[in-house]
């Protein structure tokens, strides 16, 4: 693909990112980057959201994984409604009558600072690496697609990467954020429908002959109801709904954009309509796997596997595909799509983080006004620089689908955080406050070794279920250091 074109491209894609954070910073002030001045409308926030939660990741990973796990990850998406019904009914009226900005503030009202600091501290961990993550993502295909071609070292695209995050979020932040995530969420909504478009004429298919050869492929089964099998129906299910609880409800970066919204039956709507429109992009993404599969099969190319069988690498699939088969104007609208994907998670990342460090470590030291937007602006460029080392260590490290190191990483740094909330939701006992930081620690060392254990064990692995177990682990070692 050429490489002006590819320029030309993301020139022009970011020009708009900075013309919506032009009108959007102007008459910003304090409270723009945190609260978005709470005047965000709730269809444009939930439409921003579906971009903001699907990320880079799932656009290249979930059609790619396809071809080891069939439709299973879509057992793990219909669990998302049963959480996301829990985040309507329950966290966000919580969240409203508490009037906060972090929701850890929650913790620290109900227990007290050091169960606010710990799930805090949880979240910076976990958030920090799945943005890494996403960010990984896209800054690869940006390296394959331009910077390869002038020999332009992986470390350099990185930071480029991240800075043109920080050019546009820096200023006003959330409120900046809810509308480029509407805009970047239509530009990737529009690359799937375009890419499955060119594929389905590659194949000289027609709609319904499409729709048919999708569904009766074996790649589209869905259900799986093997107990010994991690992707399991009952434990995907139950595990989406916890993962949504977890990395929506609990994660102050999705909670961010819904306590900007007017009040809390806008969130509330805001909330419901995302989590049916989730569901049915996810399909699409699943859909776009079997189609570049049956692509694969009908040109006879040969992919790399394992020794097990599975397909090796399959982060790799699309892309490869997109940028050197399917002609130039699929390159052009893939790359715009796991930009627009991969950008529209990762840079709300970086504000909550900003956020969460600066509200729930920063903000009671007696400072002046002016003092705390500098001290604020500081923990965002820190928390960039965090962000390259960690992409870094992860291109080292990376050999496996990153949809499933996501969500690897979740079980162990979201467990914690549900536990606290269950305990602190449907108990009334108040905790040895001191202890809680030991508990939470504990939990996710005692959730992997279990983890690794459990195939000898139990015959069966936990898999992604191992949210469920850590959260357990904690809700009991929080039992044990109740203020009796």
């Amino acid at each position: 693909m050429n490489p002006i074109i590819v320029f030309t491209v993301i020139i022009g894609y970011f020009a708009v990112l900075l013309l919506i954070s032009h009108f959007t910073s102007r008459n910003a002030d304090a409270n723009s980057f945190f609260t978005g001045n709470k005047q965000s409308p709730w269809f444009v926030v939930a439409f921003g959201m579906i971009g903001a939660s699907l990320s880079g990741i799932t656009f290249i990973s979930v059609p790619g994984e396809v071809g080891n796990t069939n439709f299973f990850y879509f057992q793990l998406v219909l669990g998302y409604l049963l959480g996301y019904l829990f985040i309507i009914t329950v966290l966000l009226p919580l969240y409203y009558k508490l009037n906060v900005v972090s929701i850890y503030s929650y913790l620290g009202q109900r227990f007290g600072v050091h169960a606010h600091k710990t799930g805090s501290m949880f979240f910076l961990i976990s958030q920090s690496i799945g943005a890494s993550l996403r960010l990984f993502v896209v800054s690869g295909v940006l390296q394959l697609a331009f910077f390869d071609h002038y020999n332009v070292p992986y470390f350099l695209t990185v930071i480029i990467t991240i800075l043109l995050i920080w050019v546009y979020t820096h200023k006003a932040g959330i409120k900046t954020i809810v509308w480029t995530d509407t805009f970047q969420t239509l530009v990737m909504l529009l690359s799937v429908v375009v890419s499955i478009f060119i594929i389905t004429n590659k194949m000289d298919l027609s709609f319904g002959n499409m729709v048919t050869q999708v569904v009766d492929h074996p790649y589209s089964t869905i259900f799986n109801w093997d107990w010994t099998y991690e992707k399991n129906f009952y434990k995907q299910l139950a595990t989406g709904a916890f993962v949504a609880i977890a990395m929506t409800g609990l994660d102050q970066n999705e909670m961010q954009k819904n306590l900007t919204c007017r009040n809390l039956k806008d969130a509330q709507k805001n909330m419901f309509w995302f989590s049916i429109s989730l569901v049915l992009t996810n399909l699409l993404f699943l859909s776009l796997g079997v189609l570049l599969y049956m692509y694969v099969e009908n040109m006879v190319i040969n992919l790399p596997l394992e020794p097990s069988g599975a397909y090796l690498n399959t982060d790799k699939l699309f892309p490869q595909l997109a940028l050197n088969e399917f002609g130039a104007v699929a390159g052009i609208i893939f790359l715009l799509g796991v930009t627009a994907a991969a950008f529209s998670s990762a840079d709300s990342a970086l504000t909550s983080l900003t956020t969460a460090y600066y509200t729930d470590f920063v903000q009671k030291i007696n400072k002046t006004e002016k003092q705390k937007i500098k001290i604020r602006q500081q923990i965002n460029i820190a928390f960039s620089v965090i962000l390259v080392a960690i992409i870094m260590l992860f291109r080292l490290l990376n050999n496996d689908s990153v949809i499933n190191t996501v969500f690897t990483i979740a079980g162990y740094t979201y467990g914690p955080l549900i536990g606290l909330y269950s305990f602190g939701l449907f108990t009334k006992l108040s905790l040895k406050d001191k202890w809680v930081p030991l508990i939470c620690v504990s939990a996710p060392v005692l959730s992997y070794l279990l983890n690794v254990y459990s195939l000898v064990w139990f015959g069966f692995n936990f898999g992604f279920s191992i949210l469920l177990i850590n959260g357990l682990i904690t809700f009991l070692g929080l039992w044990i250091i109740q203020r009796r």
